[in-house]
């Protein structure tokens, strides 16, 4: 059993604000923080938390960021020997505003060494063989389409950020899992508040053109799951738990789903096992403050309510 991410290694700078600020606009902070992150480490580091098999396949600066990400993923029980030092350039970097109460945030990220992720680079024995390979968009595009195309096994892309994707790439793609603002994008659609079910038929437009399972993650309701065959859309509510911060839930998502299916759990189980861990890792700071530990999600799964078919 084993899960390989390939993606982003980011320092991420957390600021506690009361409120996230519009546009133009200056808000002061209470307070900040920094702490590992990067989409594709936050997405291994879920997973490493929640089992074992886990590699990372990514790079960081060769400065002082690149060691204490590194170190932070092994810590996670991540093996990061495919993680290169890259000289010249510095550690991706992300600045998070987090509203005070809410747990909302905005999120900008500097690539830094990311950008540097190469089609050799993912072209390695732990893409290859993983039972799942997790991707991402915060390295190069063609990059992730390499790593796509030498794997073996399950691929799961998180299309995040959203950016145009090659056919190439979706072509070897088994599961989409976007949230609502990114399957606007993918569909061409306006950015607008939808319900369950209409997240589950713009999802499944989008399927039409696939051979992937599309399941949409929608914050606080959880997630949407529409087949790959054309069966029944499910939504799957995450268990009941009070926020501290929403920063990092739909990457604990990605890389609780990706440790589920490659227990060889059935997307429906794997959906509810990741939405119970996704909803507790939003109860402490920061990306990874609060990742749970696979005993916590199983102790949880007894709160979490059952799939409600959508029509």
């Amino acid at each position: 059993m084993s899960v390989t991410v390939v993606g982003s290694l980011n320092e991420d700078v957390l600021v506690t604000v009361d409120r996230l600020p519009g546009r133009g606009e200056t808000v002061i902070g209470r307070a900040s923080a920094t702490a590992p992150g990067g989409k594709g480490a936050n997405q291994a580091a879920a997973a490493g938390r929640l089992g074992p098999g886990v590699h990372m396949v990514g790079r960081v600066g060769d400065d002082p960021a690149g060691a204490r990400m590194q170190a932070a993923l092994a810590e996670c029980r991540v093996n990061v020997s495919r993680v290169h030092r890259t000289a010249g350039v510095p550690t991706g970097s992300a600045t998070i505003p987090v509203e005070s109460g809410s747990g909302e945030n905005l999120i900008v990220v500097v690539p830094g060494a990311n950008a540097a992720l190469t089609p050799e680079d993912v072209d390695v024995a732990p893409v290859q063989r993983a039972d799942v390979l997790l991707l991402q968009l915060e390295v190069p595009v063609e990059t992730v389409t390499a790593a796509a195309r030498a794997a073996d096994g399950t691929v799961v892309l998180n299309p995040a950020p959203p950016a145009p994707l090659p056919a190439e790439l979706l072509e070897r793609v088994d599961v989409l899992v976007p949230n609502e603002h990114e399957l606007a994008a993918l569909s061409g659609v306006p950015d607008t508040e939808r319900s369950p079910s209409e997240v589950a038929a713009l999802a499944r437009e989008l399927a039409k053109g696939l051979r992937a399972a599309v399941v949409v993650t929608v914050g606080a309701r959880g997630a949407v799951v529409v087949p790959a065959d054309g069966g029944t859309a499910l939504l799957q509510p995450p268990p009941p738990v009070t926020p501290v911060d929403t920063t990092g839930a739909g990457d604990c998502f990605c890389g609780a789903l990706c440790q589920a299916l490659a227990r060889g759990q059935a997307l429906p189980e794997a959906v509810r096992y990741a939405a119970t861990a996704a909803a507790l890792s939003t109860t402490g700071p920061g990306a990874r403050g609060a990742l749970p530990a696979n005993r916590d999600v199983q102790k949880a799964l007894e709160r979490t309510p059952a799939a409600q078919p959508l029509g």
